[in-house]
């Protein structure tokens, strides 16, 4: 999260002087900052800074449509990266000093709308599609060389989604959907009856495999998209079913010791899920896992140690999900923000579309 104070320090007068009064005052008395990608009513579309209390702080106009948001406590710099097949990564100035920086994608890359900063925030890193070869890559930004790509990383998959560093600083958890797509086909997914879904782990330092885990053959279709670790270190993933038939399990656990297992929801939990996963998150403690479906209205909560749901909480085209200070904060396409689990967010609608993600920002 942006803790008030540190926010200010890190922003510094300018940003609020950039501020509508009311707004400026809303970020002085709040503790918590979360960030999403955003669809406007004009159509455009953008990422928001708002206030656990419901409070639009700032924006930031973007040149397609975004996926998820990254946060440097040390550059003080958030990243948006374009939604799958994007050409654009942004990188926004919460001090509101500079303009925003567009980094593009190199010629036979495009972006898999999801990224993370190293601990020391010199580099950033991105999932990628090396499209003419149906491989999956992490690109490396330069920070301090203007976000320049330095070169990139084997994911060892096709279709990298969501990349995660883990608590050691050096290893990527990276989720291969499995799932092979060309700029010339746009969204269409070429491969679904071949398509190889695992879940990675990668020294980010030179680039090696530490482990590559897959579920059983049977489950080919069941591609891995989303990922969030809990207290114990156990990445947890969601998954999205391509199959043409059937209701798989969607939800599992992946350990650096080789594990990778799906667990056991219940008919009526499985069923809300619609065969969908839209986001997986953590709550602060990391004892809670919070699962989305969008396409089944609905916000699950999963207790980490024992695998079994602990609340369903309904909300319609509902996707992005983070941590507050007793639970979740959710949010809507509708531009519906609800707290959960213990949350004492008030519900508040925005007038304005929330994307699939919602961070909250940590320093």
């Amino acid at each position: 999260m942006w803790e008030r104070r540190a926010f200010l320090k890190a922003a510094g007068t300018g940003f609020l002087a950039s501020l509508l009064p009311q707004r400026a005052a809303a970020l002085a008395t709040s503790e918590l900052v979360f960030a999403s990608s955003t669809l406007l009513p004009s159509g455009s579309f953008g990422a928001a800074l708002i206030t656990e209390t419901g409070t639009l702080i700032a924006n930031v106009a973007l040149p397609d449509r975004g996926h998820d948001v990254t946060y440097s406590p040390v550059s003080g710099r958030a990243v948006v990266f374009a939604r799958q097949p994007g050409t654009f990564a942004v990188v926004f100035d919460p001090q509101g000093r500079e303009a925003p920086l567009t980094i593009p994608s190199v010629a036979g890359r495009h972006f898999f709308g999801h990224g993370a900063f190293s601990p020391d925030g010199t580099l950033l890193y991105a999932t990628e599609n090396d499209f003419d070869n149906a491989r999956g890559v992490i690109g490396i930004y330069d920070v301090s060389g203007g976000y320049t790509r330095i070169g990139e990383l084997d994911t060892y998959g096709t279709g990298p989604h969501e990349l995660l560093l883990m608590p050691d600083g050096v290893t990527f958890a990276v989720a291969n959907g499995g799932i092979e797509t060309h700029p010339d086909y746009g969204r269409t997914e070429l491969n679904l009856d071949t398509m190889e879904p695992s879940l990675c782990f990668v020294d980010r330092r030179d680039g090696g495999l530490v482990g590559k885990l897959a579920l059983a053959a049977d489950l080919h279709q069941l591609s891995i998209r989303h990922m969030a670790v809990d207290v114990s270190n156990r990445v947890w993933f969601g998954c999205q079913f391509r199959g043409a038939e059937g209701a798989p399990q969607l939800v599992g656990y992946a350990t650096l010791d080789g594990d990778i297992r799906l667990i056991e929801l219940p008919d009526d939990a499985l069923r809300n899920l619609r065969n969908y996963v839209g986001s997986v998150a953590r709550s602060a403690g990391g004892d809670l896992i919070a699962v989305s479906s969008p396409e089944g209205d609905t916000i699950l909560a999963i207790d980490a140690a024992t695998a079994r749901p602990v609340f369903t909480a309904p909300l319609k085209d509902g996707c992005g999900i983070a941590p507050d200070g007793g639970g979740f904060l959710a949010s809507s396409g509708l531009g519906d923000i609800a707290g959960l689990g213990g949350s004492t967010a008030a519900p508040h609608r925005f007038d304005f579309g929330f994307d699939n993600h919602l961070r909250r920002l940590e320093l």
